[in-house]
């Protein structure tokens, strides 16, 4: 007997460890289209759960969920939330159906509001909604950087030094990629409030081509040796664009060249402060920018009075009853988009908004630059305390930059007899690039904290990310993440 149950136990452990290590993966569709649902709320438990992504899929494992159900819940405005069992499965295909309701039910009892009013209560109970708490969330941060090259043209007009003739100055235009992708993603513990934050990064990739890092090193190490070969040390240089100049000791530009080498081999291989500090930078932007911030410049609610509302219609969001009213700008207002605000408290619970205006512009003197691309969506969840906090941020935010000018770099000394220019590179720039940076912020989980956890909370500021040559679909496994896009998924670095 003892026997018997000796061989049950192990049993029961073979089978709960292989049912704990298995995962969940489905694709959220509509049932009349078949298109994807992006963005979806997956619920996998109280103060906890997952979102869709763009194209409508997500992952899990079920070792990861805090409290286990034996089902998760989907929803998303405007269709019935739906219960799914949780079984093994290599993947699912989750088909949500379109929610019929009559308003006339929905609002039996409420008085029917304009959209000038519903905006004016929204803006009454901002603090109670959002009120400012500290927490410990876990998070899953990815970071998007696409650069496109239109056109880039160094213009060669002439040189003084042989090797760096036109046809050199050809090849380091051809050598920069058209162009290039590079991503970061993080999977960590985010700490804080509105105004202060820590964070500890559990695991963290970068996802990028290494070759065209290389291409530069190489780029760099030729200029440095034609440079060191034609310049004399004690020479300054010049450098004039139009009717601007400035000068520079080749002394000092050497000291400096040597002081940024020393600084990168005693970084490498030893955890990279920076990387830490800049994903937390980011994350604290994107939390600056959230429509009921002071200095955010998403200012539909801080400037109403020059929006448009209407009130469009009503839908169904995570189960509450929502108002759906589209924005637009009166005059030379910035942003166009939709709001989705809860029938109840008046709390935006999700916001899409882009801009219609660039957010900001320069031009003068040949030198462009236009913030022409500035979107994004807020997703927020309700936690058992009644406020609401951020279950998913999405930035996007694109400049163009132009160039068309004169550049010319001489050096000129004055320990030299007889004339004091030595050298002269004369160059006509004509260069135009596209760069659009993605930030999304996941939150899969969020506690409220006291001030002495917060303080307690610790930072791994040293953190080395893993590259990738490509994606692998099994670095995440055992963490909660955003599933990738297809750009993502179908990245490969071409050897």
């Amino acid at each position: 007997m003892k026997g018997l149950k000796f061989t049950l136990t192990i049993l029961s452990f073979f089978i709960l460890s292989e049912i704990t290590a298995q995962s969940f993966s489905a694709k959220v569709i509509d049932e009349k289209t078949g298109e994807p649902v992006p963005f979806a709320t997956i619920e996998t438990g109280e103060n906890q759960g997952i979102i869709s992504n763009e194209e409508g899929e997500f992952s899990f494992l079920l070792e990861q969920i805090k409290n286990p159900q034996d089902s998760i819940y989907v929803s998303y405005m405007g269709y019935e939330t739906k219960g799914v069992l949780l079984e093994s499965q290599d993947s699912l295909e989750i088909v949500l159906v379109q929610k019929i309701f009559e308003l006339k039910q929905v609002f039996l009892s409420t008085e029917v509001l304009t959209a000038k009013e519903i905006i004016e209560k929204v803006k009454e109970n901002l603090d109670e909604n959002y009120k400012v708490s500290l927490s410990q969330k876990k998070i899953f941060f990815r970071q998007s950087d696409i650069t496109r090259i239109k056109k880039m043209d160094f213009g060669f007009k002439k040189s003084s030094i042989e090797e760096l003739n036109k046809k050199f100055i050809d090849s380091i235009s051809r050598m920069i990629p058209k162009k290039s992708s590079y991503y970061k993603e993080v999977v960590g513990d985010f700490y804080g409030d509105y105004s202060k934050q820590k964070l500890n990064i559990t695991k963290a990739a970068e996802l990028y081509d290494k070759k065209n890092d290389l291409s530069a090193e190489g780029l760099g190490k030729e200029l440095e040796r034609i440079f060191n070969e034609n310049v004399k040390k004690d020479s300054y240089i010049k450098i004039k664009s139009g009717i601007f100049s400035t000068k520079m000791q080749v002394d000092s530009i050497i000291k400096e060249n040597e002081e940024a080498k020393e600084e990168y081999e005693k970084r490498s291989g030893t955890g990279n402060q920076y990387f830490q500090e800049q994903i937390k930078s980011r994350i604290s932007d994107l939390y600056e920018q959230l429509f009921f911030q002071e200095d955010t410049k998403i200012d539909v609610l801080d400037k109403s009075s020059r929006y448009n509302f209407v009130l469009e219609n009503y839908t169904v969001i995570d189960g509450m009853t929502v108002y759906i009213i589209p924005f637009s700008p009166k005059g030379s207002k910035d942003f166009k988009g939709t709001l989705y605000v809860n029938t109840q408290d008046f709390a935006i619970v999700r916001m899409d908004f882009q801009n219609v205006n660039p957010i900001r512009k320069f031009s003068l003197l040949g030198i462009t630059l236009r913030n022409n691309i500035y979107r994004g969506k807020m997703l927020f969840s309700k936690d058992k305390n009644g406020a609401y906090s951020p279950k998913y941020l999405e930035l996007e935010d694109g400049m163009y930059v132009g160039l068309d000018r004169p550049l010319k770099v001489i050096e000129k000394n004055k320990h030299v007899k007889g004339r004091r220019k030595q050298n002269e590179l004369s160059l006509a720039l004509d260069i135009r690039m596209n760069q659009v940076v993605k930030y999304e912020l996941v939150v899969f989980e969020s506690e409220t904290i006291s001030e002495t956890e917060y303080s307690n909370a610790t930072e791994n500021t040293e953190v080395i990310a893993t590259y990738l040559s490509q994606y692998d679909p099994t670095f995440w496994q055992g963490f909660a993440i955003m599933e990738p896009n297809d750009a993502i998924e179908n990245f490969k670095v071409v050897e």
